[in-house]
């Protein structure tokens, strides 16, 4: 693994970005099947809203080992996506991700979760985390459950209703 990588499963590389990395996040996020539940407008970002989201996850990256992380399949090199830990306004590490829309229903989001939480609770000193999907992206909320997180509250969050989902620490 090089120094940007961070977490490695069965089938895929969590990593950290580079600004020259740019075009694959504006493909992402850029795209309107994987922008619609992104916010409540559920438009594509732009090239501006990347880069300055990339600025912010390298930081993150750099300075606590966090940030939303590439996730790249090991068997050929692709990228299927970003995964990963941002910090919420309440100040919470919040998982999210994000795949291309031919990686829909293959199991990588789910595996990657799984190896995030794994790896919050191994590796930091955090006690939770939270994560969150719009009420009407049910793959998503699934993938939130199936790690073990439980529903707390709807709550509108920039403008879209979302069900929150908290996961504790084991003691």
């Amino acid at each position: 693994m090089s120094e940007l990588d961070l977490i490695e499963t069965e089938r895929l590389v969590l990593s950290g970005w580079r600004m020259e990395q740019l075009d694959d996040l504006v493909r992402l996020h850029g795209d309107p099947r994987v922008a619609k539940y992104l916010s409540a407008s559920g438009e594509a970002w732009s090239r501006e809203q990347c880069a300055e989201r990339l600025a912010l996850w390298i930081e993150l990256f750099e300075s606590q080992r966090m940030g939303k992380l590439r996730a790249t399949r090991k068997s050929d090199g692709m990228l299927v996506g970003r995964a990963g830990y941002g910090i919420h306004d309440s100040g919470e590490p919040e998982i999210g991700y994000a795949l291309y829309p031919e990686f829909h229903g293959h199991g990588y989001a789910s595996e990657a979760a799984a190896a995030l939480r794994d790896w919050i609770f191994r590796d930091t000193q955090w006690e939770h985390f939270i994560g969150f999907a719009d009420v009407n992206n049910l793959p998503s909320r699934k993938v939130l459950r199936r790690i073990g997180m439980r529903e707390t509250h709807v709550e509108d969050y920039e403008g879209a209703p979302c069900q929150f989902h908290v996961l504790e620490k084991a003691i």
